[in-house]
């Protein structure tokens, strides 16, 4: 864990780079866009799930289209408030809850990514979508994005984590597996004992994603982790100490092997928190307060392994 320390200070004081194209590192710092292939050697066999892994909350609400209709997982006193242009435009405030890009993420070395999906009302090709309460980028674009970003960094390993999915049928779910294969390819990797993955057997399969899918589909395909294999225990709180306490807790109730680990460093705003905050958002109204910068992880909405 010593080792892992050191690594984790590193990466904070690190510079945020890609290799130029002759694949020489532009830093004699440790760069945040390959840090795993910069481990030292006497951790390339340390197993993932032994490993502090940094990752995002929501992690492709960066965008959302406040044109769009209100999504699935919204309520429907949500939706029928909605009708209002207004609404929706308040609406975005309160489900933006990242401000990077998946390219822009990795780059700065986010490595496990929450995902959350949904078919689109009227969408005649069935098309996925991200969603949290409106709709967000298609599922396609962020995929080839993070590809485009492995082909570059072939050392470098993701966790894509689908764990909610809204108004999907069978097919709507085939669609998303066959763009999953479509996407990546040999660099899926099946799933097996999680004591076995290390960066060391990753690279000699040449394999950079591994894939939990939170939906008994995944029994039909053998690159699909189920998703009780990463289980995320959500504190469901706007208090940074019990917040806290809770990460202290369930970090140390984990289950010591067969299981990756997620701890959730975000705080949730309550209905009288979107109330109070209503006009600021999430950004003004959580991320920014004064409880929060003062003890609260510098990332602005984080998830980690």
């Amino acid at each position: 864990m010593l080792a892992v320390r050191k690594v984790r200070r590193k990466l904070r004081m690190g510079t945020i780079c890609s290799p130029n194209p002759s694949g020489t590192k532009t830093s004699s710092e440790v760069c945040n866009a390959d840090w795993m292939a910069s481990l030292p050697p006497h951790l390339h066999n340390v197993p993932l799930s032994n490993l502090a892994i940094p990752g995002s909350h929501d992690s492709f609400s960066y965008w959302v289209d406040e044109k769009s209709p209100v999504g699935p997982d919204q309520t429907a006193a949500i939706k029928r408030l909605a009708r209002i242009s207004l609404v929706k435009k308040l609406m975005k405030k309160w489900s933006v809850t990242q401000n990077l890009t998946f390219r822009e993420q990795l780059e700065a070395g986010i490595r496990y990514f929450d995902l959350r999906v949904s078919s689109k009302p009227g969408d005649a090709d069935q098309e996925i979508y991200f969603i949290h309460g409106l709709f967000g980028i298609k599922v396609w674009d962020g995929l080839m994005e993070i590809d485009s970003f492995l082909t570059q960094h072939p050392q470098e390993i993701v966790f894509l984590d689908f764990n909610h999915f809204y108004a999907m049928d069978e097919a709507h779910h085939k669609r998303l597996v066959l763009r999953i294969q479509e996407a990546f390819g040999n660099k899926l990797c099946s799933a097996c004992s999680v004591e076995s993955m290390t960066l060391r057997a990753l690279w000699e399969k040449k394999c950079q994603v591994l894939i939990f899918y939170h939906c008994p589909f995944y029994k039909q395909y053998p690159f699909l982790w189920p998703g009780k294999k990463i289980p995320a225990p959500w504190a469901n709180t706007t208090s940074v100490r019990k917040l806290i306490l809770f990460l202290e807790t369930t970090l140390s109730e984990r289950a010591p092997r067969g299981s990756f680990h997620v701890s959730q460093a975000i705080l949730t705003p309550r209905v009288k928190t979107i109330a109070r905050g209503l006009v600021g958002g999430l950004k003004n109204t959580l991320v920014h307060s004064e409880d929060w910068n003062s003890r609260g992880p510098p990332l602005r909405s984080q998830d980690g392994i």
